[in-house]
């Protein structure tokens, strides 16, 4: 049964030994993580037009949304119109993720002359190509693609919309810079070497039943207000090195493999993380793995 600590996300109290136990292992973090590398690379595109839609805020702002495409984009995992029906029929419809860049939001002009805002979100362009023949694909996509934004910009956008007919963009298409490494590098405390082998990546394949949630604990600081960083420690006791795990931190999420099919956790954090300046150190002697990711402001 894994634990959270909750109550340190939501402002809980503790007593002076947790406290005192909270500042040295957050002393600590902030030690390791200046020290700390990351496979973190990016790269600029230029997206391709597709289609653009036109919804509204809550207090009935339009807003406008290019849906663009690009080869720098991968792809979703392949499936079929029955599969996803499934799963999104499924306990965990969170199973099949689009990968996508959302663009930063950029006045324009309507055709009226008023003011608007325009989002761009970027797909790959053979998933573009299979949503223009699959309405549910489409629809899909474009429920992902609002909730993305509303996460991302505090908004809160009608699910009604609309495709314009005659225009495939509004504005201008702009550059974008994705991640082409989002990883970071899992540090060992003692030297070691990796073992040989290879493994399918655990993101887009089936969960073997032997995989268990391992135990967690999550310290944000400060406690009592919005976090400038949280430390996640992550118990790991059937693990030996760090070269079995597969670390993947997302805006809002830490989703962790230990191979061969050891543990699985998938954590959603309320709080938008700094996923380039972020870092992990799996400790040998302790076998706990200590993640710190500072967060954005609110």
């Amino acid at each position: 049964m894994a634990t959270t600590t909750d109550g340190s996300l939501l402002s809980a109290e503790m007593n002076e030994e947790d406290a005192l136990y909270e500042q040295l292992l957050l002393q600590a973090a902030r030690e390791m993580q200046s020290q700390l590398p990351t496979t973190q690379e990016s790269k600029q595109i230029r997206p391709q037009p597709g289609f653009c839609v036109k919804t509204k805020t809550s207090s009935s702002e339009k807003v406008f949304i290019n849906i663009c495409k690009s080869d720098q984009i991968p792809p979703p995992p392949d499936l079929s119109e029955e599969d996803l029906v499934a799963l999104l029929e499924s306990e965990d419809p969170s199973g099949y993720r689009i990968p996508m860049s959302l663009g930063e939001p950029h006045a324009e002009v309507d055709n009226s002359g008023n003011g608007c805002t325009a989002y761009d979100i970027v797909i790959n362009s053979k998933f573009y190509n299979k949503i223009q023949h699959n309405k549910l694909f489409m629809e899909f996509l474009m429920t992902v693609g609002f909730e993305g934004l509303e996460n991302k910009y505090n908004l809160e956008l009608s699910r009604e919309w609309r495709m314009l007919k005659n225009r495939k963009f509004l504005g201008s298409i702009a550059e974008q810079n994705i991640r082409t490494k989002s990883k970071p590098v899992i540090q060992e405390l003692e030297s070691s070497t990796p073992s040989p082998g290879s493994c399918n990546n655990p993101l887009i394949s089936e969960v073997e039943s032997t995989c268990v949630e391992p135990e967690y604990t999550i310290v944000a600081e400060p406690a009592d207000d919005h976090p400038s960083f949280l430390v996640a420690e992550i118990s790991l006791p059937k693990v030996d090195s760090a070269g079995s795990l597969l670390l993947d931190l997302g805006e809002d999420r830490i989703v962790l493999w230990a191979r061969p099919d050891l543990y699985h956790l998938d954590i959603y954090i309320p709080y938008n993380i700094v996923q380039e300046e972020s870092g992990s150190q799996f400790n040998r002697n302790t076998r706990v793995l200590t993640i710190t990711m500072p967060v954005q402001p609110a």
